[in-house]
């Protein structure tokens, strides 16, 4: 069979890899948090019919040789972590971060998750939780009588109780960062954990040691750009169509083969 039929096959699917992500790229455009992600590919092996560098006579030799491809293969979805647009909001405990870092969460099970999801609340026992419950790490307690609350570019989390006239300091938020963000595992609902790519945790306060700092009442949305996506996705459609049209060049070669002999 032709080496085509297969080298287009390996390209169409690679072309479906590229539009499931460009897709869930799209689908994500106002996630607070998401991070984008890019699809990446490689050639495969090459069949080789002649090396370069084969003598061609007693003094010559092959300048380039004859080496075909065999076609693509994905070899990674990367994560980019760079700084989406800043949207403005009434929270109290709504948090973006300029820079660097995640917030960190604890788990049903008590594993460490990390977020640049920003949109925190509290619940019934006055703690400071995300939309799914999970508790902020380190924890804070909001004091039931609190009327205001204010949380610097430091990370430190005071409130304004009734009956007094100063600020008191309840807690303070501290920031995680890894070696290789891109290594990190994305569990879905904008958390992450941390692996043996990612490299262990680094936490600081918010604004040292490179980390980024918080800014209240702001959530970081997500840093797709539609654009960039579209075309991404009109090349990608573009793509599988020409490998899927070398497909049926390769069939009519190969049914012109078979019609040789009637």
């Amino acid at each position: 069979m032709l080496r085509s039929l297969y080298s287009a096959a390996t390209g169409m699917i690679a072309q479906q890899t590229q539009i499931d992500v460009t897709s869930n790229n799209i689908a994500n455009v106002n996630t607070i948090g998401y991070k984008k992600q890019r699809a990446e590919f490689a050639d495969l092996m090459y069949q080789t019919m002649e090396y370069a560098g084969t003598s061609t006579s007693s003094t010559t030799v092959s300048p380039t040789g004859i080496e075909v491809g065999l076609g693509v293969r994905p070899t990674a979805v990367a994560k980019q972590f760079s700084q989406g647009n800043f949207k403005e909001t009434n929270g109290d405990l709504d948090m973006a971060i300029t820079g660097k870092g995640f917030f960190q969460i604890q788990l049903p099970d008590g594993t460490t998750a990390y977020t640049r999801n920003g949109s925190f609340k509290v619940d019934g026992e006055g703690s400071v939780v995300n939309s799914d419950g999970y508790k902020l790490i380190p924890e804070i307690t909001v004091p039931e009588d609190a009327t205001q609350i204010s949380i610097g570019t430091d990370g430190t989390v005071s409130v304004l109780q009734a009956g007094q006239t100063e600020m008191t300091d309840i807690g303070q938020i501290e920031l995680a960062n890894f070696v290789n963000p891109a290594g990190l595992h994305s569990l879905g609902d904008n958390n992450y954990l941390n692996t043996s790519a990612s490299g262990n945790v680094i936490t600081g306060t918010p604004g040292l040691d490179g980390l980024g700092q918080t800014r209240q009442k702001f959530v970081e949305m997500s840093n797709v750009q539609l654009v960039e996506e579209m075309t991404d996705l009109i090349t990608g459609q573009r793509a599988y169509e020409a490998n899927s049209k070398t497909i049926t060049t390769s069939d009519e070669m190969l049914q012109t083969v078979n019609g040789l002999k009637r």
